[in-house]
């Protein structure tokens, strides 16, 4: 049985996490039906398998995720960097609503202690920025979960530049996590200009593009649950996003790898201060992920998936056009 000394780890400012995580959001149901049994066992198996950084979230299967993980960790806690986010409410019939209200903070945190089953989370993050509620009286509420020991590092997801200067400045942020893969770039290198100039380090989530880039969905037939609400995988935009793809399976078949380990190994080049938390259902896709930390990229690979999945190529934006108006803001 492996153990964590075999897979690499990176930063996340002042947490050593394995460079390829855990995105444990399909174990709720999102891609389609997850056995809970199951979910438990792939958890365990990726901690087995040195994978110590799971990824979840009070608004997966609003709080089913962190009971299930909650169950999955016991006897292994100190061998798991445990992370969730608040932020999302929920509306039945309508979409997400957010909260960064100072109370809410604190009341969300101790309801995720409870399913998790745990006495402190080791990395807290703001799911969603409430723009209602300025940053610093957010943060401010999340740093006294630090002092109380309920959390010991903080995260922002989907905030912008400004946004996590001002976070920051209230309580070091540890890590912040942005979409980011080939298809969509653009606002996550920008984010990480400020985050690497402040020593913050960055979670990769969705880096195979929500599946789009590991080459399975081969034709429009191929798009179900979720994923068909998703802009990048409607008809209009089906044809030029998969014709992307394509040229990522020519260049993996020349480098001897699937599409999702180049795909994720040309992620974790673009920098030191990157890591990913690719999610699945299945052991056998957590073993292909972590194989792609054995694919070796030169410059001039990383140049060439670059040109052949240019920065802005890609049809439809990340998310339905009410999911946008929460993101990078």
């Amino acid at each position: 049985m492996a153990n964590d000394s075999i897979l690499p780890h990176r930063e996340l400012g002042g947490l050593s996490v394995s460079t390829v995580g855990l995105g444990c959001m399909s174990l709720s149901g999102v891609y389609g039906e997850a056995d809970d049994a199951a979910s438990e066992n792939l958890i365990r198996y990726a901690i087995d398998h040195g994978v110590n950084h799971l990824d979840s979230s009070d608004m997966y299967g609003w709080g089913h995720n962190e009971e299930v993980i909650g169950r999955a960790i016991k006897g292994r806690r100190d061998k798991v960097v445990l992370a969730t986010k608040f932020g999302q409410t929920q509306r039945p019939g309508q979409s997400n609503g957010v909260s960064g209200r100072p109370e809410y903070v604190q009341q969300a945190c101790e309801a995720s202690l409870k399913r998790l089953n745990e006495d402190v989370i080791d990395l807290y993050y703001q799911h969603r920025v409430d723009p209602s509620v300025p940053v610093e009286e957010t943060v401010g509420a999340m740093k006294r979960l630090v002092e109380q020991g309920k959390v010991r590092f903080l995260g922002m997801s989907e905030a912008a530049p400004d946004r996590i200067r001002r976070a920051h400045a209230v309580h070091p942020i540890a890590a912040v996590q942005t979409e980011y893969s080939l298809l969509y770039r653009t606002e996550a290198e920008e984010t990480r200009e400020t985050t690497r100039a402040l020593g913050i380090g960055f979670v990769a989530y969705a880096p195979l593009g929500r599946g789009f880039l590991t080459g399975a969905i081969k034709t429009f037939d191929d798009v179900d649950g979720r994923r068909a609400a998703h802009p990048r995988f409607q008809k209009a935009n089906f044809d030029q996003n998969r014709a992307l793809v394509a040229h990522i399976e020519d260049i993996a078949r020349e480098k001897n790898c699937t599409p999702a380990q180049l795909t994720i190994a040309w992620l974790l080049a673009r920098g030191g201060d990157v890591t990913a938390i690719p999610g699945t259902r299945y052991p056998a896709r957590l073993d292909e992920n972590l194989g792609a930390l054995k694919v070796n990229l030169s410059a001039e690979d990383v140049a060439r998936i670059d040109a052949a999945v240019p920065k802005g190529a890609a049809a439809g934006t990340r998310y339905p056009a009410g999911g946008m108006g929460g993101v990078y803001i």
